[in-house]
């Protein structure tokens, strides 16, 4: 499911809907719904707040009147004496006859549940047709206690109810743990995950159900809500043991939804967020500069596929130093996404303060400062329509310019949401070239030439920063991977270029600050991921 945080009524009325559907149209027996289902996730400094809390505790007995004719695993946070609990709850006809506490809470990168909650300290197993059920949620599965624990206690099923973001490569990770997890103590392990787009998180989904042996079997759909039914068995006695005792419950294989190469997942990720992020906060769309550079077209491209083209308004600004075909290649962009345009040159507004700035700058050589103005013109214009035509401005930077500071504060960094804030500039290539391989929306020559702000004459990046491949080498060593100077030059990275690079990195933590929110898909994201002091002499 794709909860809306704090919403607690609304994500109420969501679960009983599709419990109701479950248990009527798939004939299904137990139904799961993710980790902290209620109140969506994470729900940060608002379980700080008594009234939802307050919210909670009525939405539970909501549920306990309401759910009929199938069993429910719900999660949710507890409050007791000691303080509150992440927990998974099972309701039943009427009757809340279980809970369990989640033992691991994870403290790093995203997480931050030590905040709020308290560790439970036990197992915890239910009936269900007979048979033990053990719960366990989300980080317990990453840690060997909790499952032996349960396992120990009798379980002869795992239910691993989730809240697990996305980065590239996580879907591997999970279904290689939960694997290992399963052969480790011999039983068959059910993980539900959540779904949808929260601030700069983007939860997956994909689901699925690994047997035993710790084959997948199962899999849902990643990306997008949706009912996988699952149906469990006992092995014949001689298959399992020989004896004649119960044998134990493995899932019955069945379709397996693909897993999303790696651009098609972080693309699809990128929708999702930006989706999820205009419709849950009330946008009525979204508004972009559209410059006709790469940047400006991946998220043009995005923004369609996320809201649809009538959502979607682009707006072209050439400046003095703006060359035809970036006005060709713009105007060919929108009209291949079918999206409305317009051209506002900002000349006249450029004109104007370099007027009123006159005798300020006396004396003084042009330089950065007005290439900074001619941004800032296009960020009010910008701010402007969003702020008229009540849609989100999407701000076009990527994480290359970011990770150096190549972007204008109050310039192209003014929006709302930044939707390829996490990608680096070689991978927005990667991205644009995998748009293009399912409809050639973005003109050959973007991808061709050579990346420019276009504030100064014959302006390209590479005046300014190393060659985007080493630049972006060298990025994700240093913030990705936290490596040194010394262990970046070790890998074969020119020293100099190390050296300038790493240093743009941390003296640009204050613009970071200042930047919308965007869409996680690293492992390391400017954002919640990454916390560095703006003031340091490290």
């Amino acid at each position: 499911m794709n909860p809306l945080v704090g919403d607690v009524a609304g994500n109420t009325d969501q679960i009983l809907a599709l419990a109701a559907a479950a248990r009527d149209r798939q004939a299904a027996d137990l139904v799961v719904f993710p980790e902290l289902a209620l109140t969506g996730y994470p729900p940060e400094d608002l379980l700080l707040r008594p009234e939802l809390i307050a919210r909670v505790t009525a939405a539970l007995e909501r549920l306990r009147h309401e759910l009929r004719g199938i069993t429910a695993i719900v999660g949710y946070p507890r409050a007791s004496v000691a303080g509150l609990h992440n927990v998974a709850g099972v309701i039943r006809d009427g009757e809340l006859v279980a809970e369990y506490a989640k033992q691991t809470l994870p403290n790093y990168s995203v997480f931050d549940e030590k905040r709020y909650f308290l560790p439970g300290q036990a197992p915890c197993l239910f009936l269900h047709e007979g048979r033990r059920l053990g719960l366990t949620i989300c980080e317990d599965i990453w840690e060997e206690g909790p499952a032996r624990q349960a396992v120990e206690a009798g379980a002869e099923l795992l239910i691993n109810i989730n809240a697990s973001p996305y980065h590239q490569g996580k879907q591997a990770q999970r279904e290689e743990l939960v694997g290992m997890r399963a052969r480790e103590h011999g039983v068959a392990i059910l993980y539900v995950n959540l779904v949808g787009g929260q601030d700069e998180l983007v939860f997956d989904g994909g689901s699925f159900a690994v047997d035993a042996k710790g084959c997948v079997v199962r899999r849902a759909p990643s990306f997008e809500p949706a009912e996988l039914v699952v149906e469990f068995a006992a092995e014949s006695a001689s298959e399992a043991t020989g004896q004649a005792f119960a044998a134990p419950l493995q899932p019955v294989p069945g379709p397996l939804a693909s897993v999303p190469d790696e651009e098609a997942g972080i693309y699809q990720a990128l929708v999702l967020g930006v989706r999820d992020y205009v419709r849950k906060n009330g946008f009525r769309g979204a508004v972009l500069g559209l410059s006709g550079g790469i940047d400006s077209a991946l998220t043009l491209a995005v923004a369609v596929d996320a809201l649809g083209a009538d959502q979607v308004e682009a707006v072209l600004m050439p400046s003095r130093y703006t060359a035809e075909m970036s006005v060709q290649d713009a105007e060919e962009e929108a009209r291949r996404l079918g999206v409305a345009w317009r051209i506002i040159p900002i000349e006249p507004a450029f004109d104007a303060f370099l007027w009123m700035l006159r005798e300020a700058f006396a004396g003084a050589a042009a330089d950065v400062t007005e290439e900074n103005i001619q941004a800032r013109c296009r960020g009010v214009v910008m701010m402007a329509i969003s702020n008229k035509a009540g849609k989100i401005l999407l701000t076009t930077g990527n994480k290359s310019e970011m990770a150096v500071g190549y972007a204008t504060l109050y310039g192209d960094m003014a929006g709302g949401f930044a939707p390829i804030k996490d990608c680096a500039k070689t991978l927005v290539y990667r991205l644009a070239r995998y748009r293009n391989r399912l409809a050639p929306v973005i003109p050959e020559r973007v991808l061709e030439r050579a990346p420019s702000a276009e504030l100064a004459p014959n302006q390209t990046d590479q005046d300014s920063l190393p060659p985007y491949p080493l630049l972006d080498e060298i990025l994700r060593r240093y913030i990705e991977l936290d490596q040194g100077i010394s262990e970046i030059v070790a890998a074969g990275l020119p020293e100099p270029e190390v050296r300038r690079v790493t240093r743009l990195v941390d003296r640009n933590e204050y613009k970071r600050r200042q930047a919308p929110p965007g869409v996680r898909i690293t492992s390391r994201a400017f954002g919640r991921d990454r916390r560095y002091p703006i003031t340091s002499g490290f």
